[in-house]
């Protein structure tokens, strides 16, 4: 098959599975406004959305589901595609912003933020969550860069790894030994929507909507990137500038997806490579079904439990990495069997 006949059957299957998908999560939306603790009906939400006249059931899904709906479809998104531009950055498949220390900066930086200052409105605490980001990048780059050969893709992972616990064990000590910082952070640590207001989650959303856009505009620079150092720098590239670029995009994304919901993981490892073995490794691609396929799971991780189990409100985190570990451990004993 020749390059334009491959072309235009990508072409036509986009054009398939990109409606479909699109369609498969409106319908997962509408249905996660159904159900929870009390059930309610799909005219009324129809009612609730378009307006109708208050009531106890308009109140519950413009107040407390649509806000986690709206939440869900962000950080799955932001967390997806953050991920695809980690792994092919670091020419890294087991790259992601939990695996690389990014989440558990973040949080870290927000937990001391509510420790120290005065209470303030999720969007501000963004800012402390980028800046925890950034600051975790920068040290797990450093970290990975010790020793012969530089920053490669294993002693990046292993930094990651080793710097996420020692801030995760940090963030706990301070949450063990202030009972006040504990009772106002305690299920966002773990990762959760619950109590989302949509007065917190819009703002951080359009900076995960402005995020997502320039990624997308990058996408031709993330595929060349993806190609690795060598072929990259052949073809051009100034590699020290698009990888700050793609850094910059991933503290951003990953940063307002923990400022909504905490440290929610394996999102980043798991679309990306689902993505790739469905659509290939264009990331032109890969990029905008990430992000699509990013907030069907978190949505469908965080909505399943509620309405298998009526009354039970698992966090979206525990939810995934109950999905993630085994991935994770799939990919790991894949990467050393090739290695």
């Amino acid at each position: 098959m020749t390059r334009n006949k491959r072309t235009i059957t990508a072409v036509r299957r986009d054009l398939i599975v990109a409606p479909l998908l699109v369609m498969a999560l409106m319908l997962s939306a509408v249905w996660g406004l159904t159900v929870g603790a009390s059930r309610v009906s799909l005219p009324a939400v129809f009612d609730a959305l378009a307006g109708a006249e208050a009531s106890y059931e308009s109140l519950i899904v413009t107040t407390v589901r649509l806000p986690r709906i709206v939440a869900a479809l962000a950080i799955g998104s932001a967390l997806a595609v953050a991920g695809a531009l980690m792994q092919a950055m670091t020419n890294n498949p087991l790259a992601s912003p939990g695996l690389l220390g990014i989440n558990a900066g973040a949080a870290f930086s927000v937990v001391l933020a509510v420790l120290y200052l005065e209470p303030m409105t999720g969007s501000a605490y963004a800012w402390f969550a980028f800046a925890g980001a950034g600051i975790a990048a920068f040290l797990v780059h450093g970290l990975g860069s010790v020793g012969p050969g530089g920053a490669t893709p294993l002693k990046l992972a292993l930094a990651g790894i080793i710097l996420s616990s020692f801030i995760a064990s940090l963030t706990t000590m301070i949450l063990v030994t202030d009972r006040a910082t504990l009772d106002v952070v305690r299920l966002w640590t773990v990762g959760s929507l619950t109590g989302r207001q949509i007065e917190t989650v819009l703002p951080l959303s359009l900076h995960i909507v402005a995020g997502l856009a320039a990624t997308l505009l990058i996408a031709r620079q993330v595929t060349t990137l993806g190609l690795g150092p060598d072929i990259s720098l052949s073809l051009g590239q100034n590699l020290i500038l698009w990888r700050l670029i793609c850094g910059a995009l991933v503290v951003l994304l990953a940063g307002s997806a923990v400022a909504i919901a905490g440290p929610v993981g394996f999102v980043g490892l798991v679309v990306p490579h689902a993505a790739r073995i469905m659509f290939g490794t264009d990331y032109r691609r890969v990029l905008p079904y990430s992000a699509l396929m990013g907030a069907m799971l978190v949505l469908l991780a965080d909505t399943a439990v509620r309405g298998a189990f009526s009354g039970v409100d698992l966090p979206v985190g525990v939810t995934m990495a109950l999905i993630g570990a085994p991935f994770f451990v799939y990919l790991a004993r894949r990467r050393l069997a090739i290695s």
